[in-house]
């Protein structure tokens, strides 16, 4: 019977508010990448401050632990 991981928490997380650049390095994706996981709502949360995209690291880090729970049940 396979169990579920719990996965690693993100450690190299900045304590402020991550650019989709930041996300982009984090993942180590294209930008582009981002931009279109935010377009069709798939990728980790993200909020406008103004005309900038930001994402809150706890969303992020819970976003991680999400899709490795996705990943484990298929």
């Amino acid at each position: 019977m396979a169990t579920a991981k719990t996965p690693l928490p993100i450690t190299n997380l900045p304590a402020r508010y991550l650019t989709p650049e930041d996300i982009a390095a984090l993942f180590e994706v294209p930008l582009e990448t981002v931009y279109h996981w935010r377009k069709q709502r798939t990728g980790p949360p993200g909020f406008r401050v103004g005309r900038h995209v930001r994402y809150d690291p706890v969303a992020v880090q819970a976003w991680v632990a999400e899709q490795s729970e996705l990943d484990a049940a298929a």
